[in-house]
């Protein structure tokens, strides 16, 4: 007799913690996951701010099956022009609004172009430190993860990389810690795993004068913020800056795997000569994950995602208010519910699974729940949504 499909994954699927919510999804289509005995679910988080355009959005789909009937893999960086690459890098380069970020490099995740945007600035600025943010998270390779703000976090796996420092996010005084021996800084314009915590506009204008005074590369990580999702496509054009390399993945593949850095043409080509083959990739710029990737693209410019998300921002803002809220955070469709304590928001999340919603905590702080749905949730699904989240909140206040 065959093992269950739960069974499979209790034997064989290594685990990342202690208790897995182990739901065995058999679909899932626009916001919504569907189990093996058909119970719907609501997904509020977006598979982690990834499914931006709904799940198997049918644009994405269909450019999927019509690069499955070109080519799959090739060779992705060497010797071949790809149109699924060239074609999405030129997307990417205009949806910037800017000049200077004229080159793509693809990866296969955000945590790649971590690593890459990293050896991009030791190479370019001959320079060994890098700054970033207390309570930010950047990836979990070694090299990414040193640069995470939670020493909780990353103490079991030292050494970790050397001349890695830390500032406050947001804070104005520690912008002096950026010197001429700064290869680079990386820092999110909304502070994701720290609980969506924002800076004002003079605090990154005050950053990037800093960065240009001393030379550092600013590095802006948008893996979670890109392609729309707090209202403008990339989060730092709120901030009337540009960065010197930005960073995108998550919800750039409508559900595939890809990643990429962005940069000036002067920056990239250093990674081609001494050494040559300075960054290279086996699968970085799929060409099924480029063509899905360019759909999720046109899909939020044609049907103008970003005009509805400070409505639908204004809607969960309206409707969360409960004793058990003790702040209310958030820019565009990335929102922190905060609660007394780890063990009232366990609490919640738990009530909303058994009541058919999925939402989730936030790595450095998990006081607070995660809100961060697909950007076509309708308004009608928002207020059914905040309907089974009051009602996990009543459940759990009153007990």
């Amino acid at each position: 007799m065959g093992f269950t499909h739960r069974q499979l994954f209790q034997k064989h699927m290594a685990p990342t913690s202690d208790a897995p919510l182990a739901l065995e999804i058999k679909s899932a289509e626009h916001i919504y996951l569907t189990d093996v005995d058909d119970k719907k679910y609501i997904d509020l988080i977006s598979g982690i701010a990834v499914s931006n355009v709904g799940h198997r959005n049918p644009e994405v789909v269909q450019a999927i099956k019509d690069q499955l009937d070109q080519y799959m893999h090739l060779m992705v960086y060497g010797e071949y022009i790809q149109s699924p690459q060239v074609l999405l890098a030129e997307a990417l380069v205009k949806s910037t609004n800017t000049s200077s970020l004229n080159q793509v490099y693809f990866t296969n995740s955000g945590t790649e172009a971590v690593e890459g945007a990293m050896k991009l600035a030791k190479r370019y600025t001959k320079r060994r430190e890098i700054i970033a943010c207390h309570n930010a998270y950047h990836g979990a390779t070694q090299g990414a993860l040193s640069l995470a703000g939670d020493e909780q976090f990353k103490n079991s796996f030292r050494p970790l990389l050397p001349d890695v420092r830390h500032i406050q996010h947001g804070n104005l005084d520690d912008l002096n810690q950026i010197t001429i021996k700064t290869a680079a800084i990386f820092i999110e314009i909304v502070g994701g795993e720290a609980g969506v915590r924002s800076a004002s506009k003079a605090y990154f204008q005050a950053l990037r004068a800093r960065c240009t005074e001393v030379g550092c590369l600013l590095i802006l990580d948008e893996i979670q913020t890109g392609f729309g999702r707090t209202g403008t496509f990339w989060a730092f054009q709120a901030m009337d800056i540009v960065p010197d390399v930005l960073l995108s993945a998550k919800g750039m593949g409508g559900g595939m795997p890809i990643g990429a850095f962005l940069a000036n043409e002067s920056l990239m080509q250093t990674l081609s000569y001494a050494p040559v083959l300075g960054h290279i990739t086996t699968f970085g710029g799929h060409p099924v994950s480029c063509a899905a990737s360019l759909a999720t693209l046109n899909y939020i410019q044609n049907n103008r995602l970003l005009d509805q998300i400070e409505e639908k921002h204004q809607l969960f803002k309206e409707l969360l208010i409960h004793p058990i809220i003790k702040d209310f955070r958030g820019v565009g469709l990335m929102i922190a519910v905060e609660m007394q304590d780890f063990k009232t928001v366990k609490a919640v999340i738990d009530t909303c699974i058994l009541n058919g919603l999925i939402t989730d905590w936030f790595l450095f702080c998990d006081n607070s729940l995660r809100i961060a749905p697909p950007l076509v949730i309708t308004l009608d699904e928002i207020k059914m949504a905040c309907n089974i989240l009051l009602q996990a909140m009543d459940k759990v206040y009153k007990s």
